[in-house]
């Protein structure tokens, strides 16, 4: 029984990793979902769930690391490994924003790459300003903590310095990605050589004392247990309570298809997270995050069905457009060549809300494009 959790919701108080762990064992995850929807009533009362007009820009896939759940990343040298040049990636841009309009901000450009050891801060600060200067119409959600932290290092920089500059020149905010999971054991496993649980969070801590938004994200089902993802969202709430930076949280579930963990059996069981497992961690995230105000659905990687019940397990964000997605198309998900603009707005409305767009700082856009077919595409 969860009587007395139930209460604490119901009151608005915190929960407690004890309860979160209780929550987790719980087998009636139909109860589980309206309690996460009653909080996600309380954080967002109005029935609507937002969008954003978006794509992907994977601008190189040279990485050194070599995390052993990536399928996108190739060796410095290796065949396939590639840098985008500025008339390439300008013209992604404009594709984006002859969909999107012409609205300040009303864009996003979510901009990953590799770990690549010939990028120091003045390549980025080159081209985020030429994204700025030539496309107001763009929100620049750009590099990922672990990112941030190799420019550093290559630029013989703080944090704080890096930071600074990527934002005078153009940087809006950052992406949460490179959390997968915040415990140092199971950081050494899947991503040997990157940052550790304490670096990551440390970037977002000093992004949002610079009043940076970022967002935070899971990557679960892998190698780490259910403790290790409470502990996950327990140091994201932590760092959530120091200065309300997290704009929204995501999760989503590893995706082994052509990686390496995948034949690693010492580590990995083999078996992939099911939709009723994301729909459990969904809904556990919500009732645990009590100071994210916005949770998205990760149809990318659970498919539309998957992502629609979810905005009934305490999700109110259908997330981006993703005109583009190649990091996770390159481990075998299929799912980006399902999703419409039209199709988006569909499965909202089947579930009971009204599609709204939104920009990356969940502002209100004007601009419709409802009837436009905004597809998903995937480089080949």
């Amino acid at each position: 029984m969860i009587d007395d959790i139930t209460e604490k919701i119901y009151a608005g108080q915190r929960i407690s990793v004890s309860d979160a762990q209780r929550l987790y064992q719980y087998p009636n995850i139909a109860e589980l979902g309206m309690l996460a929807h009653w909080v996600r009533k309380r954080l967002n009362p109005d029935p609507v769930v937002t969008y954003n007009i978006g794509r992907n820009i994977n601008y190189t896939n040279i990485c050194w690391v070599k995390c052993n759940f990536c399928a996108f990343y190739r060796k410095p040298g290796a065949e396939g490994g590639y840098l985008l040049s500025d008339e390439e990636i300008c013209a992604k841009i404009e594709e984006l924003i002859q969909l999107g309009g012409d609205e300040p901000k009303s864009c996003e450009i979510l901009m990953q790459g590799g770990l690549n050891s010939k990028l120091k801060i003045d390549y980025y600060e080159r081209l985020f300003s030429l994204i700025r200067d030539n496309y107001p119409q763009v929100q620049l959600h750009c590099l990922s903590a672990t990112e941030i932290i190799y420019i550093a290092h290559l630029s013989r920089l703080s944090i704080e310095q890096t930071l600074s500059r990527l934002v005078s020149a153009g940087l809006d905010s950052i992406p949460g990605a490179g959390a997968e999971i915040l415990v140092d054991r199971v950081r050494n496993i899947i991503g040997k050589g990157k940052d550790l649980t304490d670096e990551w969070l440390e970037v977002h801590r000093i992004a949002h004392r610079l009043g940076v938004s970022t967002t935070a994200t899971m990557m679960y089902g892998h190698v780490e247990s259910v403790d290790e993802r409470i502990e996950h969202l327990a140091r994201i709430r932590s760092l959530q309570d120091e200065y309300k930076g997290f704009r929204a949280f995501i999760t989503w579930n590893f995706q082994p298809e052509h990686t390496e963990l995948a034949f690693d059996q010492e580590h990995w069981s083999g078996t992939k997270a099911t939709g009723l497992d994301h729909l459990r961690t969904v809904a556990v995230s919500r009732l645990f995050l009590d100071n994210i105000e916005h949770l998205q659905a990760s149809w990318v990687t659970q498919g539309p069905k998957i992502a629609q019940v979810s905005l009934r397990y305490g999700v109110d964000d259908f997330g981006s457009t993703m005109l583009e997605e190649n990091v996770v198309s390159a481990a075998g998900t299929s799912h980006t060549d399902e999703m419409t603009l039209t199709e988006m707005e569909r499965l909202i409305l089947d579930a009971g809300f009204q599609p709204q767009r939104r920009d990356t700082q969940y502002r209100k856009v004007k601009t419709s494009l409802v009837g436009q077919e905004v597809h998903t595409t995937t480089l080949s």
